[in-house]
């Protein structure tokens, strides 16, 4: 997707999501990580809304009451498309293309960082009037084009256990404290598309350590 969404946008290094209560440091808890950390995965991939994905999983999982998920606009991430995201968007210069830099939190925890570069020409002028004005997702902002979301990566930015664990490579040793779950765990690229196919929105959303920030499941 070019140079600009194919890197991380300068707000994502910058985000502090909350800590999540200490999991032991041992292969249970490292196995139940990558157990959720696929679940979630193929959430958000069977799912045209990462918002309400994002929603279901904090309901799910207590990390918020009430399960609702909230963005907070960072203006200053926020840049011009490239060329590569237009090509991707199929828009020539001469047409406008936006970016929205968010964080979606549920209650305290920041879930993700969101970069959107989308055409304000295939929205509404309500829908617009939203984006410019307030912090409301995309996804909710837009829910009435019932889009669909082709997923073009997906990326597990954190392998709780090396390559080959399922065939008997060995394990990482146990630890005496907490399992370190880094502050990025999974990656997405995807364009949003109308009924039509047409093409109206490119984002990367980088989630974080905070979406497993809630005790380990107990394992047998």
């Amino acid at each position: 997707m070019g140079a600009v969404i194919l890197g991380a946008s300068p707000g994502a290094a910058s985000a502090a999501p909350a800590l999540p209560p200490p999991w032991p440091d041992d292969a249970r808890s490292r196995l139940a990580a990558l157990a959720l950390l696929e679940t979630l995965n193929a959430d958000l991939l069977g799912h045209d809304s990462a918002t309400l994905t994002l929603e279901r999983w904090c309901g799910a999982h207590g990390l918020a009451a009430p399960a609702r998920v909230t963005a907070a606009r960072l203006r200053d991430a926020e840049g011009p498309a490239d060329d590569a995201v237009r090509r991707l968007l199929g828009v020539d210069a001469g047409e406008p293309v936006r970016h929205r830099h968010v964080r979606l939190s549920c209650g305290d925890r920041v879930l993700s960082e969101a970069d959107n570069w989308y055409r304000p020409a295939r929205l509404t002028p309500e829908m617009n009037r939203v984006l410019d004005t307030t912090d409301t997702a995309f996804g909710r902002a837009v829910a009435a084009l019932a889009f669909q979301r082709r997923t073009l990566s997906a990326e597990l930015l954190w392998h709780p256990l090396p390559p080959g664990w399922e065939t008997g490579a060995v394990l990482p040793p146990a630890g005496p404290g907490a399992l370190a779950i880094p502050a990025q765990v999974l990656r997405h690229r995807a364009v949003l598309v109308l009924p039509d196919g047409t093409p109206f929105s490119a984002l990367v959303e980088t989630y974080t350590g905070a979406v497993l920030a809630f005790p380990p499941p107990p394992l047998p």
